[in-house]
C-alpha cells in the first residue's frame, strides 16, 4: 500500500549548502507566489512542484467525496429495500395469521403460535423474501428466520413431497447458511439474546434431513459453528436454553447420512471439532460420540486430509490442535475393535493417518513426552501433556499392533517389472514404513523396543519356490527384498558417481520426486531393521546359509530365518558404500539448503515485524529445529541421522568383516574416487585447517565463558531479557554448527576417515597417522623434532629470547625429567609425570635407580626411554602385579587379552570401607579419583608409545579396542561412530557368559522357566576377603520385569551392554581420556580393532629377513667398510635368520626389541634402529642385548652352528635384558 515505506521510520538526514530552504512551502509566502526575482530556477521548479501537488489534492479530495456519497446512497438504498422486503414479509404473516403480529417487539412466543403454510408456493415466496432481507445481527430477522423454519417443518409434515423443479434446494441451502451464521452470532459471549437455542439446533438438524448433501457441502462453517457452542457448552447451554444431548445429537447429524460429499462432512468434523482440547469435559463423556462416527468413513476422510498437510510448518496452536486431532482417532479406533490378537492389528487406513498426523507433531510430541532435563536453564519447559493425549498415544507402542503390522500388508515378491513394485511400494508398505519410522522417532527411548517387535513381525510369502505355501516371511527379508527391488536401490548400488544427483533432485521434478521418498522411507525402515539385527544376531547366525521359510515364528529360530545371505549382504554393503561415501564427500553440497534456511531462522526473530507477544523458543528448541532440517529429496529424514544410520550399518558389517573375512579381498576400498598420489598431502593439509579452526572455536569459546557472570544470569533482567540472551547463546552455538559444516566441506577426506576408514588401504592410513603426529612434534616442538634439539632450544630461549629467565627453563627440562626405582617404575612414573598432561607428548628424560638406591649410568638419547615406556606397561599391564595396591588395572580373556578391570572401582570402594573409611567423605572420593588418575596416566603411557613409534608386547581384547577406534567421531555421526556393545563382543571378554546367553537367545521351550528378570549380579572379588555380590537393575523396575521368549533378546543385548559398557566405564574413560591427552581420537578413528593391536605391537605376520637386513646398522668390528662387504659373522647371523622358523624369529626379535612383531610399514620405522655390535671373540660367550636401543651383541662366532646353538640358548633363556 505504501511502496515507498522502506522499513525504517528514521526521517533521511538532509545536507543543505546553499544557505536556502528549499522547502517550496515553507518558501511561499502567505499572499502567494513571490515574483521570480528574487529566487532562482530551482526555486521556480519548486514552486511549480507544489502548485501542481495541491491541485492534485484537490481532485483527491473530490473523488474521495464522491466515493463516499456513492457508498452512503447505496447503503440506504440497501436499507430501503431490506425495510421494504421487510414490511412485506410481515403483511404476508399477518394476513396469513389474521391477527396483527410484531416481530420488532422480540417476542419468543410468537415462534410457538406458527402455523403450517397453506401452499409449498406460498412458503417458497416467504423464504425467498426473508433470504433478499436477513440480516444475523438484527434480532428482530432472528426471530422471522426461527418463525419460518417452523412453519416450514409444519408445512412439510402435511406435504410429503417437494419437487426441486422450483429451487428449492438452493433455497434450503441458503437457508441453512442463514441460520448458521445466526447461530455463530448468538455463540459470542458479546451477543444478548432470549431467542430459544434448542429450535435453531433442531432447525439445522431439519435442514440436514432435507438437504444431506448441501449440508455436507457446508461442513466447514457447519462444525465452526458447533465448535463454537462446544467450547462454552455449560454457559451457552443456559443462556440459549439447550441441553448438551441435543448439541452432541446435532453435532453429530450431518455425518448420519451417506452421501457423495459425506468424507467431506467427516473431514470438516475432523478438522475443526475434534481439535477441541478435552472433549469430554465439555460433553460430559467422549463415549457418547463414539457409537455415533463411523471410524472407517473417518478414516478415509483423513487420509487425504493429513497427506496434504505432510512438511507444512505449524505454529504451536496448530500442533497443539494436532495432536488432540490424533488422540481422538485413536481412540475411536480403540474404541471400534476391541481387543489386541494379530486380527485387530492397525489397517493400512489407520496406518496411514496416524504416520501422517504424527510426522507432522513428532518434534513437538517426543519433547512433551520425554522431557529434558527440568534443571537445564536454557529450557523453557514445555507444558505436560494431557493425560487424555497421553494414554492414546502412548498406546500405539504395544507388542501385538507393532508385530501385527505386517500380517495387514497384501502379501506380494518382487517381480521383474520394477514399476509394480514401486506400485505397491507406494501403498501399504510405504505407510506402514512410514508409521514405523515416526513411531521411532518419537518415542526414542523404546526404540529398541520397537524395533525388536517390528523385526519378529512377518508377512506371508507367496513364493512359488517356496515348499511350505503360505510360510510366513520375516519382516527383515521382506523389506529387503523390497527395498534392493526398488530403482532408486539399484543406482546407487551400480554408480556411486550418480548418487548426489538422487539426494538432491531438481525442483522440478516433483513425480519422481514423490517416488523416490516412497524408496527412501522403504530403504531407511530396512537400513533401522537391519541395524538392530546385527546387535543381537552372533557370527554363527549371520554366517548361516541355510535359512529356510517356515511357519513357526519362535525367537530362536528368527534370527537365524532373518538372516540375510551373504550374497545379500555383499550386494547391501555396495549400495552403503557408494550412499555413504557421497553423505561425506558431498557434504557441503548437501548442506547448502539447510545454511540458506539456517540462515533466516536467527533472523526472523529480530525482524521489526516479528510478533512481539510471541514467545522466543528456547536453545534447544532453535537447536532441535536446525537438527531436524531433512535432507533435500529425503522427506522427513534428518541428514544427520541418515548419516549416522548408514555410517552405523556399514561399520558393523565390517566389524563381521574383519572377525571373518566373507568379502573379497579390496571389497571396501574406494580408491578410484580419490587422487591416491596426493591424497596423504591433501588430507594433511585438511587436518592443518581442522586444527586452525579448532583453534579459533576454543577462542572464542573462552572470551564468551568470560562474558557470562554465572549461571544464574537467567534470573536477571525481565522474561524477554532472558529469551534475548537465549537467542545469543543459540547464535554461538549455531556458529560452532556452521563451523562444523565448514568442516565438513573443507575437509570432506578427513571425515571419510574418520568415519569410513577402510575406504583407503591400511598402509596409506599408518602413513598419514605418522604423518600427523609429525606435524604435532612441529608445531608443540617449535620445529625441534630431535629431543637434545629440542631440549638445547629450550635452553637457548632461556637467555632472554623467548623466556625471562633460566628459571622458566630449568622448570620445563626438569618437569620432563624423572628417577625411577627398578623396583616402583609405574608408581615412580605416576607420581612425577601426571602432572604433565599432554605435556608428555615432549621429550622426557630417565634416570634408573637400582635396588641399591645408585643411579645407574648411561644418558638417556632415547633408549632409555623405551626401556623405560617398555617397562612401565611390562609391570601395569601384568594381571596379578598390578601397581595400585594389590589391585589390578587390567585383566585377561581366554585368550591372554587385556581389558581394564571392570571391578577395579568398586573394589577399590570395598577396600576403603573395609578400611573405615565414609562413602562420600574427601578421603573416600581422592580414593576413586587416584585409581581413575592411574588409569588416565596409562592411557597417555600408551598413547605416548604409539607418539614415539615404540612398539610393546601388550595384546589387548577386540572389544577395548573397539572402544578406542570409535571415540574420534565428532560431527555428523559421532553417535553411530560411537561404541556400542553387542553379544559377538561378549565372547572377548567371557566365554562362559557368551555361551549361556546363546543358549538362553537358542531355547526352544518357554525362557520364563529359568526365572529371570531385568537384573544383573556382579561379583566384586575383594583381595584377602570374601567377595562381594551387587545386583543392579538393567532397565528402570527391572526386578519386576520377567524375561520372556519375546524380551530376551532386549535382555540379553541389556546384559551385553552392561558387561562390556556400564560397568568399566570408569576406568574406560579415564584410559581413553588419557590416551587421548597424547593421540587424538580422530586419529585413531581411522582404523579399526585389528589395525590398532598393530600399531601398538607391531605386524604379526611373517618376519622379512630381507627387510630387517636391510635396515640394521652395525658398530665395532662389524662396521662395514670402504669395500663395502659385510663381517663374516654378520653373514652367519643372516644366514642362521634366514634358516630359523617365524616363531624362532620373532623371538629373536623380542629379544633385541622387547617385541616380537615388526614394525607396521617395515623396519625402516623401527625407532631406535636395530643395531648389531661385537662383544668378544669367545665362542662360549652367550649373545645379549641392549633393548633400550634395539641393539645385539654378538660374539665373533666362527660356524653357523654355534651361532645358531647359542643365540637360540639366549633368546629361549631370558639372558641379557641389562643395559650393559
Amino acid at each position: 500500500m505504501f511502496q515507498s515505506f522502506t522499513g525504517s521510520s528514521r526521517r533521511p538526514r538532509q545536507v543543505n549548502l546553499s544557505g536556502r530552504n528549499v522547502n517550496p512551502f515553507a518558501a511561499s509566502s502567505a499572499s502567494g507566489r513571490q515574483t521570480p526575482h528574487g529566487f532562482g530556477a530551482q526555486n521556480t521548479l519548486a514552486i511549480a512542484q507544489q502548485e501542481r501537488a495541491l491541485r492534485q489534492q484537490e481532485r483527491d479530495r473530490l473523488n474521495s467525496a464522491r466515493l463516499l456519497q456513492r457508498i452512503w446512497r447505496g447503503f440506504l438504498s440497501r436499507r430501503a429495500a431490506r425495510n421494504a422486503w421487510r414490511a412485506e414479509w410481515d403483511t404476508n404473516e399477518q394476513t396469513r395469521a389474521g391477527t396483527n403480529i410484531s416481530f420488532e417487539d422480540g417476542d419468543v412466543d410468537l415462534i410457538h403460535t406458527t402455523v403450517a403454510y397453506s401452499s409449498l408456493d406460498q412458503c417458497r415466496i416467504q423464504l425467498r423474501l426473508l433470504l433478499q432481507f436477513f440480516e444475523a445481527s438484527n434480532d428482530s430477522d432472528a426471530l422471522r428466520l426461527l418463525y419460518l423454519s417452523n412453519a416450514l417443518r409444519k408445512t412439510l409434515e402435511e406435504v410429503s413431497t417437494m419437487s426441486d423443479e422450483e429451487g428449492w434446494t438452493l433455497l434450503l441451502a441458503r437457508l441453512a447458511k442463514m441460520t448458521l451464521r445466526l447461530t455463530l452470532k448468538l455463540a459470542s459471549p458479546t451477543r444478548q439474546s432470549h431467542l430459544p437455542g434448542d429450535l435453531l439446533l433442531r432447525s439445522l438438524c431439519f435442514l440436514i434431513d432435507l438437504v444431506p448433501r448441501q449440508m455436507a457441502r457446508l461442513a466447514e462453517e457447519y462444525y465452526i459453528v458447533m465448535t463454537a457452542l462446544t467450547i462454552d457448552a455449560h454457559t451457552l447451554s443456559k443462556k440459549l436454553g439447550f441441553s448438551i444431548d441435543q448439541l452432541v445429537a446435532t453435532t453429530l447429524a450431518l455425518l448420519q447420512p451417506i452421501t457423495a460429499d459425506t468424507s467431506n462432512a467427516y473431514e470438516w468434523f475432523a478438522r475443526k471439532y475434534l481439535t477441541i482440547p478435552d472433549l469430554g469435559s465439555h460433553l460430559g463423556q467422549l463415549a457418547t460420540i463414539v457409537s455415533k462416527i463411523n471410524y472407517r468413513l473417518l478414516a478415509k476422510s483423513l487420509d487425504s486430509y493429513s497427506q496434504g498437510t505432510t512438511g507444512k510448518q505449524l505454529s504451536n496452536s496448530d500442533l497443539e490442535s494436532r495432536l488432540w486431532l490424533l488422540a481422538y482417532f485413536i481412540y475411536f479406533r480403540r474404541s471400534a475393535v476391541s481387543g489386541s490378537s494379530v486380527e485387530e492389528a492397525p489397517e493400512p487406513e489407520f496406518v496411514k493417518v496416524v504416520s501422517n498426523l504424527l510426522n507432522s507433531v513428532a518434534s513437538f510430541l517426543s519433547r512433551r513426552l520425554e522431557p529434558e532435563d527440568p534443571l537445564d536453564n536454557d529450557e523453557v519447559q514445555q507444558p505436560p501433556l494431557h493425560p487424555f493425549i497421553e494414554d492414546q498415544i502412548s498406546s500405539l507402542v504395544n507388542q501385538s499392533s507393532i508385530t501385527g503390522l505386517l500380517y495387514k500388508v497384501r502379501p506380494s515378491e518382487p517381480q521383474n517389472d520394477l514399476s509394480q513394485v514401486d506400485s505397491f511400494v507406494s501403498d501399504d508398505a510405504k505407510a506402514l514404513a512410514s508409521y514405523a519410522l515416526t513411531l521411532l522417532r518419537v518415542f526414542p527411548r523404546r526404540g529398541d523396543d520397537i524395533r525388536m517387535w517390528l523385526y519378529l513381525g512377518s508377512t506371508t510369502s507367496l513364493n512359488p519356490s517356496t515348499s511350505q505355501p503360505g510360510a510366513r516371511m520375516p519382516a527383515i527379508k521382506y523389506f529387503w527384498r523390497l527395498s534392493s527391488s526398488t530403482d532408486l536401490f539399484a543406482k546407487i548400488s551400480r554408480d556411486s558417481n550418480g548418487v548426489l544427483a538422487l539426494l538432491r533432485p531438481s525442483p522440478g521434478d516433483a513425480t519422481n520426486s514423490t517416488q523416490r521418498d516412497q524408496d527412501w522411507t522403504i530403504i531407511l525402515l530396512f537400513l533401522e531393521l537391519y541395524t538392530f539385527l546385527l546387535k543381537v544376531m552372533d557370527d554363527e547366525e549371520f554366517f548361516s546359509n541355510d535359512a529356510v521359510l517356515t511357519g513357526v515364528n519362535t525367537t530362536s529360530s528368527w534370527t537365524r530365518e532373518s538372516a540375510l545371505s551373504l550374497k545379500d549382504v555383499k550386494l547391501l554393503t555396495l549400495f552403503l558404500k557408494n550412499l555413504g561415501f557421497t553423505l561425506y564427500w558431498n557434504a557441503a553440497d548437501l548442506n547448502e539448503t539447510q545454511e540458506v534456511e539456517s540462515t533466516g531462522s536467527i533472523m526472523k526473530y529480530f525482524s521489526p515485524s516479528s510478533n512481539q507477544n510471541e514467545p522466543l523458543p528456547s536453545v534447544r528448541e532453535l537447536e532441535q529445529r536446525n537438527k531436524e532440517k531433512g535432507l533435500p529429496g529425503v522427506t522427513g529424514i534428518p541428514l544427520d541421522y541418515f548419516r549416522g544410520l548408514v555410517t552405523g550399518l556399514l561399520r558393523m558389517i565390517h566389524e563381521r568383516d574383519s572377525r571373518r573375512k566373507f568379502l573379497p579381498e579390496g571389497h571396501w576400498l574406494m580408491t578410484s574416487r580419490f587422487d591416491m598420489e596426493g591424497f596423504i598431502s591433501a588430507v594433511v593439509a585438511e587436518e592443518e585447517n581442522r586444527h586452525q579452526l579448532q583453534e579459533d572455536e576454543e577462542h572464542e569459546d573462552s572470551n564468551y565463558v568470560d562474558e557470562l557472570p554465572s549461571q544464574s544470569f537467567e534470573l536477571i533482567g525481565t522474561g524477554r531479557a532472558q529469551q534475548a540472551r537465549r537467542i545469543e547463546a543459540f547464535r554461538r552455538h549455531q556458529q560452532q554448527a556452521v563451523r562444523r559444516k565448514q568442516l565438513e566441506a573443507l575437509a570432506p577426506r578427513l571425515e571419510i576417515l574418520r568415519n569410513m576408514p577402510f575406504f583407503i588401504p591400511f598402509a596409506t592410513r599408518v602413513q598419514i597417522f605418522r604423518e600427523f603426529i609429525y606435524r604435532d612434534q612441529m608445531r608443540r616442538r617449535q620445529g625441534f623434532i630431535d629431543p637434545d634439539s629440542w631440549r638445547m632450544s629450550v635452553s637457548a630461549a632461556s637467555m632472554g629470547r623467548l623466556l625471562d629467565d633460566n628459571a622458566a627453563a630449568r622448570d620445563i627440562l626438569s618437569r620432563h625429567h624423572a628417577s625411577i626405582h627398578r623396583e616402583s617404575v609405574f608408581d615412580d612414573a605416576f607420581d612425577q609425570f601426571y602432572e604433565l598432561g599432554e605435556g608428555l607428548k615432549e621429550p622426557i628424560q630417565i634416570s634408573f635407580i637400582d635396588k641399591f638406591g645408585a643411579t645407574e649410568a648411561g644418558i638417556d638419547g632415547g633408549g632409555v626411554t623405551k626401556e623405560f615406556l617398555t617397562s612401565i606397561t611390562n609391570e601395569a599391564f601384568m594381571p596379578s602385579n598390578g601397581p595400585s595396591n594389590g589391585l589390578d588395572l587390567f585383566v585377561e580373556n581366554d585368550q591372554n587379552l587385556l581389558y581394564p578391570n571392570p571391578s577395579a572401582v568398586e573394589q577399590r570402594k570395598e577396600v576403603m570401607r573395609q578400611l573405615g573409611i565414609t562413602e562420600g567423605s574427601p578421603q573416600f572420593v581422592d580414593g576413586v579419583r587416584d585409581l581413575l588418575k592411574r588409569y588416565e596416566f596409562l592411557g597417555r603411557v600408551v598413547g605416548k608409545c604409539l607418539y614415539e613409534g615404540i612398539l610393546v608386547d601388550v595384546q589387548f581384547a577386540g572389544f577395548f579396542l573397539l572402544k578406542w577406534a570409535l571415540t574420534g567421531g565428532s560431527t555428523s555421526a559421532r553417535r553411530e561412530s560411537a561404541y556400542r556393545a553387542n553379544l559377538n563382543d561378549l565372547r572377548d571378554l567371557d566365554e562362559g557368559l557368551y555361551q549361556g546367553l546363546l543358549q538362553l537367545k537358542n531355547y526352544p521351550g518357554d525362557v520364563e522357566d529359568f526365572s529371570l528378570n531385568f537384573t544383573v549380579t556382579d561379583t566384586i572379588p575383594i583381595p584377602g576377603s570374601k567377595s562381594r555380590i551387587i545386583t543392579k537393575e538393567l532397565k528402570p523396575g527391572g526386578a519386576n520385569i520377567a524375561v520372556t521368549n519375546q524380551n530376551r533378546l532386549v535382555y540379553i543385548s541389556y546384559i551385553a551392554r552392561h558387561r562390556l559398557q556400564n560397568q568399566p566405564a570408569p576406568q574406560t574413560n579415564a584410559f581413553l581420556k588419557g590416551l587421548g591427552d597424547i593421540i587424538q581420537p580422530s586419529w585413531l578413528s581411522m582404523f579399526n580393532q585389528s589395525e590398532l593391536q598393530t600399531l601398538v605391537g607391531g605386524d604379526a605376520g611373517e618376519i622379512d629377513v630381507a627387510d630387517l637386513r636391510r635396515n640394521t646398522l652395525y658398530g665395532g668390528v662389524y662396521t662395514i667398510g670402504d669395500d663395502n662387504q659385510e663381517h663374516p659373522t654378520i653373514q652367519l647371523f643372516w644366514q642362521v635368520m634366514q634358516d630359523l622358523s617365524n616363531e624362532e624369529r620373532q623371538k629373536v626379535l623380542k629379544f633385541v626389541t622387547s617385541t616380537p612383531r615388526a614394525p607396521l610399514l617395515g623396519f625402516s620405522h623401527l625407532n631406535p634402529r636395530f643395531s648389531i655390535r661385537d662383544s668378544s671373540d669367545d665362542q662360549d660367550r652367550l649373545p645379549s642385548t641392549s633393548t633400550c636401543v634395539n641393539l645385539l651383541k654378538l660374539p665373533r662366532y666362527s660356524t653357523a652352528h654355534i651361532l645358531r646353538q647359542k643365540l637360540l640358548y639366549a633368546v629361549n633363556s631370558g639372558a641379557g635384558f641389562d643395559l650393559s
